[in-house]
């Protein structure tokens, strides 16, 4: 099959299916991306395209999101154009839909079927916005919201079918988006991912941790309010006093992958530590920064309890990693967690907005880790039944994809 892949941070969520496709052969793969960092992937032709346009400084803030992504429609559609006339055209378009890069794409391939990532449809209640009182929503948030989902209310109109990863996600999207939506996970390598009692992490001059040590762990992309960073932070000194010979790893940049980046000097991270900083030994805290996904591996495998905060919002692969990894996991208690995590039984749920709540759950693992030791087992089990990639998304996945292609160029399982 010839399978033309859509997404500015390649691979994103495609990674297990664009691996798994390599390793099947027989397809012609092409991916169109904005990553030219990026090494060449075997088996996959990557195609690096420029936006035709880009808002200038102070654009108007209503119209600026639709500009920018027609600007990088219009960019990938000639990118695709210039693909088609030099003989590729693809039986399928798999791409995501919330940038913008397939608005125009039955303008260049009217004849192909696409099925569109659609991760979340921005919301003024029931997400991040008006969700923490620490962080009220602006008067202009409702317009500008709405604005932004012109990209998506747009794309609906492209897609021949979509796809949503959580029905959390899924059901963020109004009703006509509801009958071409089909909820399925990208899907997790738990055949890849599992405990490790011999982990060991050299952390320099700190020393070598293994699981012997009192780990505790908290991971993000970066820390920010929208992945609960203050909460882990405010939680901290009473963790850490209650149990002294208890050290935390604590993984992400310091960035703001969503929300507003703080105007502190040194950025979130700085703010909070300035705000704790007289209560914390930080001899026993480690900030190691974004890792290699081997060195994520290592951090989870080798913490007795695992931290995973966030706002209603999408879901992070990295909690369902660290389930299959049998992690003993305190998260936060919002409907996107409440549907990987059943409390009690596959991890424990605590209050968003109750630091002292979290600090003694925590506490309470860090001390009796054999009261709580079912939960890993029980958290790998969920995983590996309904969001393993092999067994359980790929032949789903697969399935969707076939339905929109003539029998004779479907993939085969």
């Amino acid at each position: 099959m010839k399978i033309l892949f859509i997404h500015q941070n390649m691979p994103g969520q495609y990674r297990e299916l664009l691996d798994w496709l390599r390793g099947q052969g027989g397809h012609e793969l092409v991916f169109l991306t904005q990553r030219r960092d990026l090494p060449e992937m075997a088996g996959v032709r990557k195609i690096v395209y420029r936006p035709h346009h880009v808002p200038k400084d102070g654009a108007y803030g209503l119209s600026r999101v639709w500009e920018e992504a027609a600007g990088a429609g219009y960019g990938a559609a000639l990118a695709i154009a210039r693909l088609k006339s030099g003989g590729f055209v693809p039986d399928i378009v798999l791409g995501h839909t919330g940038w913008g890069e397939m608005l125009f794409l039955k303008q260049v391939l009217p004849d192909t079927p696409v099925l569109g990532f659609f991760e979340y449809y921005y919301r003024e209640h029931g997400g991040p916005v008006n969700f923490d009182p620490e962080e009220p929503a602006t008067d202009t948030a409702p317009f500008l919201l709405h604005a932004r989902n012109a990209i998506p209310n747009s794309m609906l109109h492209v897609v021949d079918r979509g796809l949503a990863p959580t029905r959390w996600q899924r059901d963020c999207f109004p009703d006509p988006f509801q009958d071409k939506l089909y909820v399925c996970h990208d899907g997790i390598r738990t055949d890849r991912l599992g405990p490790d009692p011999e982990v060991a992490l050299e952390l320099g001059r700190a020393g070598r941790v293994t699981r012997a040590d009192e780990i505790f762990t908290y991971v993000a992309r970066n820390m920010e309010r929208t992945r609960g960073f203050h909460v882990f932070m405010r939680a901290l000194p009473e963790i850490l006093d209650a149990r002294p010979e208890a050290r935390a790893l604590i993984v992400g940049g310091s960035g703001a992958s969503y929300g507003k980046a703080s105007a502190a000097e040194g950025g979130f991270r700085a703010e909070m530590e300035r705000e704790v900083g007289h209560r914390v030994d930080w001899d026993r805290v480690h900030f190691l920064g974004q890792l290699p996904y081997r060195d994520f591996r290592k951090v989870v495998q080798i913490s007795r309890c695992h931290i995973y905060l966030t706002m209603p919002f999408v879901l992070s692969w990295s909690l369902l990693e660290a389930m299959a990894m049998e992690a003993t996991i305190v998260a936060s208690d919002v409907p996107p967690v409440r549907e990987a995590i059943t409390h009690g039984e596959t991890g424990l749920l605590v209050d968003f907005f109750r630091p002292g709540d979290l600090a003694a759950q925590v506490v309470d693992v860090l001390a009796r880790p054999e009261a709580h030791a079912e939960l890993g087992p029980a958290a790998r089990a969920h995983v590996v039944k309904t969001y393993d990639f092999l067994d359980i998304c790929l032949p789903q996945h697969i399935a969707q994809i076939n339905a929109l292609v003539p029998a004779d160029r479907r993939i085969a399982l």
